[in-house]
């Protein structure tokens, strides 16, 4: 497999090496050494979460207050989608910034999102199920949202017509009003920066 970080640190793609043959394909989604040796840490599940959605679904900008912090480890199952990762990490020399990358099943392509940096998906195809593994268990009342249409994010959406979303997500904050709420973790606080930290 291919494992590569992408321009916001510490969100990486994971493409597998397909065996094909008459009778079908077979991957590997994930190999635990060799994931965690591109990640310089580990990354242990503690949580599986899928949603199905319809064509033109937008989900999210989705994240986690750290702590508890949370991973997300994401894939198509089935149908087609376009996610992007954006960079919520107060401090982070790509804060704002986002990352988009196209996921289906047929590539079994993948993508890394660590803690501090949110999560969001347009659905392109009906009944497209996507797949998250969570390095942590869902702790109510931590979940961060921001608006996918905020405009300072000019996140490259792509649809013809207005998305069909939640109404938690249609009146979710922007980036500015979620950091000056102090709903943001800061680039220290991630996981991928205390990696990155010289050791005391």
């Amino acid at each position: 497999m291919r494992i590569t970080e992408t321009a916001v640190p510490g969100v990486h793609t994971v493409i597998p090496d397909r065996i094909r043959d008459r009778r079908g394909d077979f991957y590997e989604a994930m190999r635990a050494g060799e994931f965690e040796k591109a990640l310089g840490h580990p990354f242990v599940p503690r949580q599986i979460n899928y949603s199905v959605s319809r064509r033109n679904t937008l989900r999210g900008i989705h994240g986690v207050t750290v702590p508890p912090g949370q991973a997300k480890y994401v894939t198509c199952v089935r149908g087609a989608l376009r996610d992007v990762a954006v960079d919520l990490r107060v401090g982070s020399p790509t804060f704002g910034q986002h990352v988009v990358n196209e996921l289906d099943a047929d590539s079994g392509r993948a993508v890394y999102v660590p803690e501090g940096v949110g999560h969001g998906f347009l659905a392109l195809t009906d009944d497209t199920c996507i797949c998250y593994v969570l390095s942590s268990e869902h702790v109510p009342g931590t979940q961060v949202d921001i608006d996918p249409l905020d405009p300072e994010l000019a996140i490259p959406w792509g649809f013809t017509e207005r998305p069909l979303m939640s109404d938690k997500d249609a009146r979710a904050p922007t980036l500015a009003e979620a950091m000056a709420a102090g709903l943001l973790a800061t680039w220290r606080e991630s996981a991928h920066a205390r990696r990155l930290a010289p050791a005391r």
